[in-house]
């Protein structure tokens, strides 16, 4: 599905092929602080939706990978990095890859929540995604390697609760549905750099 930001630009979603990785990993060198190993980019190849890249008039400019993490009890859906080139941010196109990984978990219908972890002093992050409803869940203490500062908070977005608030109060979803629009359109943030997990192919 194709979008127009305010100044005219054409923005959508493509998917990640051995033809482009080369773009995905130039892509994520300049945007994030971490580096990112071949099993990151092997996986990433086979993740289907879960992995797109953004483009701008037809460049490539930002990038969403996605995995499903589950234990006995949750199905959460992580975001392993979410990110924009500085030039293209505040165009609406870290919406666009959000609002992605909202159709996803709307299609699977048992996500029980989205996660991921951001540097503690990116405050443009933090405001991005509370926007969106993520909140503070924690902070990891020395989460990074290698780059300072070195802890994390853990942002979640809960969603099984959200569904059964609006089913039981038709005058919340009307709400809730709302404030998300409104969130769509101040969008200010749309390059993330949201960090990464250790174990899903990051040096940190």
């Amino acid at each position: 599905m194709v979008s127009y930001c305010p100044r005219g630009g054409r923005i959508e979603l493509g998917d990640v092929t051995p033809h482009n990785i080369k773009q995905l990993k130039r892509l994520n060198q300049v945007v994030f602080p971490v580096s990112y190993n071949d099993k990151f980019y092997k996986d990433v190849l086979e993740a289907g939706e879960l992995a797109k890249l953004a483009f701008y008039n037809d460049i490539v400019v930002g990038a969403v990978c996605c995995r499903v993490d589950v234990t006995e009890k949750t199905r959460k859906l992580y975001i392993m990095t979410l990110g924009c080139l500085a030039p293209y941010r505040r165009l609406g196109i870290g919406n666009k890859m959000l609002e992605h990984v909202f159709k996803i978990c709307d299609k699977d219908g048992n996500i029980d929540s989205i996660f991921l972890h951001v540097q503690v002093n990116n405050d443009q992050a933090i405001d991005f995604y509370k926007r969106f409803s993520f909140e503070i869940k924690e902070t990891k203490e020395h989460y990074y390697k290698r780059i300072e500062p070195a802890d994390a908070y853990v942002l979640e977005k809960t969603l099984k609760k959200e569904a059964s608030d609006k089913e039981n109060d038709p005058a919340a979803a009307n709400e809730v549905t709302e404030s998300s629009e409104g969130a769509q359109t101040e969008e200010g943030a749309g390059g993330i750099d949201t960090g990464a997990t250790r174990g899903n192919g990051a040096s940190q």
